[in-house]
């Protein structure tokens, strides 16, 4: 039987080159010439993953991390978090790659299995790690031999290899190490897994495999155009030195452009800021941020400089700006209130807006600008953004209607398609919504 059909694998980068059988042991590999690339495959578990529950975000981060320190990502797969899966998993990974970074399923639930699947396929015992215990013991303030069974068991690291602290969480990284293989396994929540990433395995990966340190890199973050509309127009107006390498990576109507140089060196810097000049000349008015700066936090940003707040109001978009927005740093600080019920009657009567504001011929703008009055009124915001529920158009196609109320008192309405079903459709929308926001706080 096929690993296709016995994971029912979902291969996120094709890119998978001729090599060992898919089923060779995992020391066939051979030690890699230390002047080409460090070869690596990613193993994603997670049966929601497969059932469409939520989308995979780990290979985009972890490739997009990884790809300017000199490594080569030639496959990603998506796998049930079962025993016999991730490790047949891992068998055909090994056989492609002499590292295999493995994400989720080490947290303390009966069905995170990763750690025993890995140990079991390495041959390498786990054992309980003093300091990690202590740390563990600390974080719930309580006596080391008074810890849950199941909080202890994520103290249990390989005897050959090593650990990854996690800031964020209980479940530090494992490491398990062989001659000719190296398995990464990194926690499943993002805000887990990105800190670690950067904190703890890039540096890990410097000392194991020799890869270079991050150089000097660029990334610009777009809203509002297309991957290939961007691309389009660097082409035509940007000219980029050949040395420059340039990655692309888009989610949720969102695209980040990163441009890199191999050598952090100031006159690199300068480089790249010369670049950054030219990018801005022609595409300024869709560049939200630089680096890791979210649209999110953009937004939050922009408020806080003025000094003034925003109320959310949402039937439609369900609750996910207040949401997005409610991860930004100093949010609080921004956020005067949010409102979330399924229809803008609801809404209304949360908000007390007059009985006669909901009229048998108002139309969804005039009810969504009612709305915003009224949250102006609860909140003393001088920004506020309503939106109504889902209607459809003639052609079956959703959009909702959202009021965009300024802090000059003037008020715009407009139809916002959805973009997609489900959880995609909701990405798409409250980026849009937000977009709309940034241009009028600009």
């Amino acid at each position: 039987m096929t690993l296709r059909s016995t994971l029912a694998v979902h291969w996120l980068v094709i890119a998978l080159s001729t090599g060992p059988s898919a089923f060779a042991a995992a020391t066939a590999v051979p030690a890699q010439p230390a002047q080409q690339p460090t070869r690596y495959m990613i193993v994603v578990t997670g049966g929601e993953l497969l059932s469409g529950a939520y989308p995979d975000g780990h290979t985009y981060f972890i490739t997009r991390t990884l790809h300017p320190l000199g490594l080569q990502c030639v496959g990603s797969m998506c796998v049930d978090d079962r025993q016999a899966d991730v490790k047949e998993a891992l068998r055909f990974a090994a056989g492609k790659a002499a590292l295999v970074i493995v994400t989720g399923g080490l947290g303390p639930t009966d069905n995170d299995i990763t750690r025993e699947a890995l140990s079991d396929f390495t041959g390498i015992a786990l054992r309980e790690h003093p300091d990690v215990l202590k740390d563990m013991a600390q974080r719930f303030n309580t006596d080391p031999n008074d810890l849950r069974a199941n909080l202890r068991r994520q103290t249990r690291v390989p005897v050959s290899g090593t650990y990854l602290k996690n800031a964020g969480g209980t479940a530090v990284g494992l490491v398990f190490e062989k001659p000719n293989l190296v398995i990464v396994a990194l926690p499943g929540p993002p805000r887990e897994l990105q800190p670690m990433v950067r904190d703890e395995l890039v540096p890990y990966l410097s000392r194991r495999f020799g890869t270079r340190l991050p150089g000097a890199s660029l990334t610009l973050r777009f809203v509002g155009l297309g991957q290939s509309e961007i691309d389009q127009r660097l082409k035509e107006h940007v000219t980029l030195p050949p040395e420059v390498v340039t990655s692309s990576q888009f989610q949720g109507g969102r695209v980040d452009f990163t441009f890199t140089l191999p050598d952090d060196t100031p006159e690199n810097r300068a480089r790249l800021q010369t670049l950054k000049n030219q990018i801005t000349k022609y595409l300024g008015d869709n560049m939200y941020g630089e680096g890791d700066v979210s649209l999110e936090q953009h937004i939050v940003n922009l408020l806080t400089a003025r000094g003034e707040r925003l109320a959310l109001v949402e039937a439609g978009s369900g609750g996910h700006l207040a949401a997005a927005l409610s991860d930004a740093d100093s949010a609080g600080r921004v956020l005067g209130g949010a409102y979330m019920a399924p229809t803008v009657e609801s809404l209304g009567r949360m908000l007390s807006v007059p009985g006669d504001a909901w009229t048998a011929g108002a139309s969804p703008g005039e009810k969504v600008k009612h709305l915003a009055a009224a949250a102006v009124k609860a909140t003393g915001c001088q920004w506020v953004v309503a939106t109504s529920e889902v209607s459809r158009d003639m052609n079956g196609a959703g959009y909702v209607e959202a009021a965009l109320r300024r802090a000059d008192g003037s008020v715009d309405t407009h139809k916002v398609q959805l973009r997609g079903s489900g959880e995609l459709a909701m990405e798409n929308l409250t980026t849009q919504l937000l977009d709309q926001l940034r241009r009028s706080l600009k």
